[in-house]
C-alpha cells in the first residue's frame, strides 16, 4: 500500500487550496474529487481494513461468501462512496460503466482481472495487492477475480490463455466513486468488433449487483 494516504475531510482540505480549474473543464466535471483523491481514499480504506478498524463489519467468523460477491460500504456523503468487495471465482461483473461516476480501486488482497475496452478490443490487465487503478467517465470494464494458482491456464475473453495468480483466498478490495454510484450501464461486443449498451440500470451497488 502507498504510505500516504488521506482522509475524506483531508482530502477536502487539500481540495479547498488547489488553484481553481479553468471554468470550462471544471463545469464539466461531476465532482469536485479527482482520480487522485480517489485513489488515496481507497489507499486508506485498505489500510483501515487491514488495521481492524471496520471488523465489526466483516463477516461473522470472519467466514467469507464463497458463492457470491459482497460488499460493505465503508464510507458515504453526498460526494463519495467507499466500498469493501469480496471476490469469489467465476463471478464477474459483466461489461459495465460506472455512468456519471468516477471511480478508483486498491486492491487489499488476492488479484483480480480487468477485462477494458480501449475502443476496438478488450485488453487485459491483473491488478494484485497493492496495485490501484482510477476510472475515467466512459470506462467500460468487466472485473472478476483472477484464477487461482492450481487452475492453471484459462481462457481470457479475447480467447487468449492466460496465467494464474495465487494465493486469493479471500480477494478483497476497496473502491471508491464519486459522484456515489446511482446507475450503471451493461455492454456487449458484437460481431463487428464495435459495443452494443444491452441495458441501464440504477443502482447503489458497487461493481454491479452482488
Amino acid at each position: 500500500m502507498r504510505s500516504s494516504v488521506l482522509s475524506l475531510d483531508s482530502a477536502r482540505n487539500a481540495l479547498s487550496a488547489t488553484p481553481p480549474l479553468d471554468r470550462a473543464v471544471s463545469s464539466a466535471l461531476p465532482t469536485r474529487l479527482r482520480p487522485a483523491d480517489l485513489l488515496r481514499l481507497t489507499d486508506e480504506g485498505a489500510e483501515d481494513v487491514l488495521a481492524g478498524r471496520y471488523d465489526h463489519l466483516l463477516p461473522a467468523n470472519g467466514i467469507w461468501p464463497t458463492d457470491e460477491r459482497w460488499a460493505t460500504r465503508l464510507l458515504s456523503d453526498d460526494e463519495v462512496d467507499v466500498w469493501l468487495i469480496s471476490w469469489t471465482p467465476g463471478k464477474s461483473t459483466e461489461l459495465h460503466d460506472h455512468a456519471g461516476s468516477l471511480g478508483a480501486l486498491t486492491v487489499l488482497s488476492g488479484a483480480l482481472s480487468e477485462f477494458r475496452w480501449n475502443g476496438t478490443e478488450l485488453r487485459r490487465r491483473i491488478l494484485t495487492a497493492g496495485d490501484q487503478a482510477s476510472f475515467q467517465i466512459g470506462w467500460v470494464h468487466d472485473v472478476m477475480r483472477a484464477p487461482a494458482a492450481g487452475d492453471g491456464l484459462q481462457v481470457a475473453r479475447n480467447g487468449t490463455a492466460v496465467e494464474s495468480v495465487g494465493p486469493l483466498d479471500p480477494t478483497l478490495s476497496v473502491h471508491a466513486y464519486s459522484p456515489p454510484l446511482t446507475a450503471m450501464s451493461y455492454y456487449e461486443v458484437t460481431g463487428h468488433g464495435t459495443l452494443r449498451r444491452s441495458r441501464t440500470v440504477l443502482t447503489d451497488q458497487p461493481e454491479g449487483d452482488m
